[in-house]
């Protein structure tokens, strides 16, 4: 498995311990999780504590969701990645799941589609999974617009935590 992949305009890694602070600003910021219930992190021990967790699914799984580094600037702006999903969610399990959070003065650029496409790419070229899913609040718009992008297809909504979410699913064309 890659270590990095370069795009165009990122470089998209596996989190390390120093991506903390980034991950903080990242997180700490309540319009970020608006659509994510609304617990915006605290204190930075809290973005420490998820770069941890991340670190664990790269070992046990593999894959995880990975640093996005804007080249022209070296600087963490957010994370995008693969995540392997074990619990049960619309009726699926242990299932691959596309994901992306930005810093919100990068949202609205294309590094989300960007990065998303390169690892739609790593996903069914190298991994050969067969199926590729998402899901987001169903109030997110933007989000929803980035899964489009992507090539995914809506299929239904359902509820999530008590939320109301939107269920996308995209096939690979290789198998």
């Amino acid at each position: 498995m890659k270590s990095y992949i370069e795009t165009e305009r990122l470089i998209l890694r596996e989190m390390i311990a120093s991506d903390d602070e980034g991950m903080f600003e990242l997180d700490s910021n309540p319009e970020v999780h608006r659509f994510l219930g609304n617990k915006p992190v605290k204190h930075i021990d809290e973005s420490r504590l998820y770069i941890e967790n991340l670190r664990r699914q790269y070992a046990d799984n593999g894959i995880g969701r990975w640093a996005v580094i804007l080249k022209e600037t070296n600087e963490f702006i957010g994370w995008s990645g693969i995540k392997l999903i074990k619990e049960t969610i619309n009726n699926h399990q242990n299932f691959y799941e596309i994901g992306y959070r930005f810093i919100q003065k990068h949202w609205g650029k294309g590094y989300a589609t960007e990065a998303g496409l390169a690892f739609i790419d790593l996903t069914f070229n190298e991994m050969k999974v067969e199926m590729l899913y998402a899901y987001a609040d169903a109030g997110n718009i933007g989000s929803r617009n980035i899964l489009e992008k992507l090539g995914m297809h809506y299929v239904n909504f359902f509820e999530y935590d008590g939320e109301e979410e939107v269920w996308y699913e995209m096939e690979n064309p290789n198998l």
